[in-house]
């Protein structure tokens, strides 16, 4: 399977499928290029924590999808919040749906009992994606984003990657299920 974990090196790469976005598109409401020393040390400080992971081919990074902190508080552990970019060329191809299901796959892994996507509206292809991979509507927060000269509703949607026990475990930080032999299996799938 062309899915492995996210490295520093990849930043540039990921940096180019992201910029669009950025520039031109409401998918993130970061108006100004982080560039790619920015976007390495996303990388670095979100794997600590938080599987990012890309789709490869020929040595090209094609898409790629990470789970991040929902809130801050303690109480909000057991949940993330997931990002998935495909580089335009790549779309329709099944990538997405491929690389977000390992993604989800090792959030399970991990402990994660809740995921939400966030998605500007109308976001259609967004939307539809979410919902094939069993995401359901959670909410939409009006008027919440200001970009290319409009405002933007935002839509949430919520899944469950598991039963939420009585007493929960710690989440295993991504940086130790990433030695795991239970990874290592997702991940060659």
């Amino acid at each position: 399977m062309p899915i492995r974990i996210a490295r520093p090196g990849d930043a540039a790469a990921i940096h180019a499928i992201y910029l669009p976005s950025v520039l031109e598109g409401v998918a993130t409401f970061e108006t100004e290029p982080p560039g790619a020393e920015a976007m390495r040390g996303r990388i670095q400080a979100r794997l600590a924590h938080y599987p990012w992971l890309v789709w490869e081919r020929d040595g090209e990074v094609l898409a790629y999808a990470y789970a991040s902190r929902f809130r801050e508080r303690a109480a909000y552990d057991w949940i993330a919040e997931t990002s998935i970019y495909v580089r335009e060329d790549a779309q329709r191809q099944g990538i997405a749906r491929r690389l977000y299901g390992v993604l989800l796959d090792a959030m399970r892994l991990q402990g994660l009992t809740q995921v939400v996507g966030v998605i500007t509206l109308p976001g259609e292809a967004s939307v539809r994606m979410h919902e094939a991979m069993g995401f359901e509507p959670a909410g939409v927060w009006r008027q919440s984003g200001y970009k290319l000269g409009r405002w933007w509703d935002v839509g949430v949607w919520q899944k469950t990657l598991q039963p939420s026990p009585a007493q929960p475990a710690p989440v295993v930080p991504f940086a130790t299920l990433r030695k795991s032999a239970a990874l290592r299996e997702l991940l060659e799938g």
